[in-house]
């Protein structure tokens, strides 16, 4: 299978070829970008790993990989100005988003391809990827809290000093500041974290805090987050090219699971090969069923702005 990364020559998505790399399950990554020099340095230099990795066909361009692609995974995205309003950069990187979602409908993609959003606001473009491509609903989704549930995880695990993969433990809602943490079904091996010593409501109120911060520390600390967010993105493509039909928390346009229409937030979704398969309710308590309609009332309010603006 093909996967193209739109964006593959910055931080983001040249991370994302790496880990694709790695993982060794796609048989060809493209890396696209506007800057030719820079993603095709990109191309080289995971094609020059190949020997250790796998048996794999990298490659760098434009526009021309997209129609033979079965992953269109979409990157790209602006920072924000010095005193730059969160309004004026969603609207900016709206604005470039279009503009590639101009591009890849004018080459045209196959009918099975998945558009994988992950430029941010990805709440808000996975919903205008979703309006904007003749494309079923359910094969346009974007990579929503599944970073941040992975962000979630690894604290959890640091402060228990447990393994990281003994951490069973998701964020729902909106990838930004109303993200829901879900500790009714926080484990540590199975059994609920409150059985382990030194577990607090402030330790868990602490966690996540610093989790819902994370791409700012990280940010402040090195520049921009890489690593992490790549091997997110490759956490959501090995499930597709696999089939694998695993849940999990990824952005897609919601049809009534909590109640929650017409906007792209996280729940907990089985993702395989044509997409999002299916979603689920799992239990939740009261106080996080209130915390997901929230998110969807804070994501609405940007995406009417949003809308009008650009118009559906």
């Amino acid at each position: 299978m093909k996967v193209s990364i739109i964006g593959g020559g910055g931080l983001v998505g040249s991370s994302a070829g790496f880990a694709l790399q790695c993982s060794g399950v796609v048989r060809e990554i493209a890396l696209l970008d506007v800057n030719e020099k820079l993603v095709a340095g990109q191309a080289l230099d995971l094609l020059h790993g190949g020997p250790s990795t796998s048996d794999q066909i990298i490659s760098s361009g434009g526009y021309e990989h997209v129609p033979d692609s079965d992953i269109i995974c979409i990157t790209a995205g602006l920072r924000r100005k010095p005193d730059e309003s969160r309004l004026d950069l969603i609207n900016r990187n709206t604005d470039l988003f279009l503009s590639i979602l101009d591009e890849v409908a004018r080459v045209g993609v196959k009918d099975s391809a998945i558009v994988f959003v992950v430029s941010n606001p990805v709440d808000i473009l996975t919903y205008v990827a979703a309006q904007r491509l003749s494309l079923p609903l359910h094969q346009v989704l974007g990579l929503g809290t599944q970073l941040d549930t992975i962000r979630f995880r690894s604290l959890i695990a640091e402060h228990l000093k447990a393994a990281p993969t003994q951490v069973d433990a998701i964020i729902l809602g909106e990838h930004g500041d109303s993200m829901v943490p879900i500790w009714s079904s926080a484990t540590l091996g199975g059994l609920p974290l409150g059985k382990f010593s030194g577990w607090t409501a402030n330790t868990a109120s602490d966690l996540f805090t610093r989790t819902k911060g994370s791409g700012a520390e990280v940010i402040s600390k090195k520049g921009g987050a890489g690593f992490a967010v790549g091997i997110a993105i490759r956490d959501v493509i090995d499930t597709i090219v696999l089939d694998k039909q695993r849940l999990l928390p990824i952005s897609s346009v919601q049809d009534g699971c909590y109640g929650i229409r017409d906007v792209a937030l996280s729940v907990p979704s089985i993702v395989g090969r044509g997409g999002v398969i299916k979603r689920y309710e799992i239990d939740l308590w009261p106080k996080e069923i209130q915390g997901l309609s929230r998110s969807a009332q804070v994501l609405r309010q940007t995406l009417d702005t949003v809308m009008k603006r650009i118009g559906r």
